[in-house]
């Protein structure tokens, strides 16, 4: 499969992408109704069909943008990386399935380093606080992005693809893997206290993740992974829980607790308001 072959391939990835979504999000939004984590009716009912419309509103606008950007999104990067011969993975030596289960660690720290920056650098800050403007926390939660952070998202990827080299296959299943683990670790859901504890040594679980999004600084600047949970580990932004009960904790922006994140152009316009 050659550089060319990316448009064609791409739409079996689009195709494959869509029902995987569908299905995953769909299990979720009915769990979440079963098994609840935190049951805010202020919050998670009155706002809840606006906070969904403006969340999958922002989905689909950055979804388009990034078609158009980006054609044969990270799949077409992989596909050029290897009809060109870029990156040291296939140098290395390593068979397919050791250097594709690298390519989709390295991966998953580069989203993690990514996410840190975001926080700590006040440019990426404003355009990725409207991630965090959410005063609700659900499956849609992890959707609620700013074009602006997808398409600096996806430059990022593209340059670890094509340093790597990444097979296809591996960085296709990065990107599914993504999706899915960023709905999964912002839901309101409820694990058992055993099965959340021991699933935090591996991966996000939505109690681990749900302290990011407390409106306490300390707080938010911690917990930074979206898939495997090493890496706040290994660099010490690992939170284990939140000074206040979780009923207590307060979701979104400490200075804008208004129903304003809810509504789709305030979302958009956001990076532009000073504070």
């Amino acid at each position: 499969m050659t550089w060319t072959d990316a448009s064609i391939w791409g739409l079996d990835e689009v195709g494959l992408r869509i029902a995987v979504f569908t299905t995953f999000f769909s299990a979720l939004a009915v769990l979440e109704l079963l098994h609840p984590r935190l049951d805010r009716p202020e919050l998670m009912r009155a706002l809840k069909a606006r906070r969904w419309f403006t969340n999958l509103s922002l989905l689909l606008v950055s979804s388009l943008i990034l078609r158009i950007a980006f054609p044969a999104a990270a799949t077409g990067v992989a596909l050029f990386a290897q009809a060109n011969g870029y990156g040291f993975l296939p140098r290395s030596g390593l068979p397919p399935f050791l250097a594709g289960l690298l390519a989709f660690v390295i991966l998953d720290f580069a989203i993690w380093l990514e996410h840190l920056v975001f926080h700590q650098v006040p440019l990426f800050w404003r355009i990725h606080r409207v991630h965090h403007a959410d005063t609700g926390l659900d499956l849609t939660t992890g959707l609620r992005f700013h074009p602006l952070e997808i398409l600096v998202s996806m430059l990022w990827k593209s340059a670890v693809i094509l340093a790597l080299g990444a097979p296809v296959a591996s960085v296709l299943v990065f990107e599914i893997v993504l999706n899915g683990a960023a709905m999964f670790n912002h839901a309101n859901l409820k694990l058992p206290a055993g099965a959340d504890r021991l699933l935090r040594w591996l991966i996000v679980t939505p109690d681990m993740h749900s302290i990011h999004h407390s409106a306490e600084p300390a707080e938010t600047d911690s917990n930074y992974g979206f898939n495997l949970s090493i890496w706040d580990r290994l660099f010490s932004t690992y939170r284990a829980r939140t000074k206040q009960a979780p009923e207590d904790v307060r979701i979104g922006l400490a200075q804008d607790e208004t129903a304003h994140p809810s509504r789709l152009f305030w979302s958009l316009l956001l990076p532009l308001r000073r504070r």
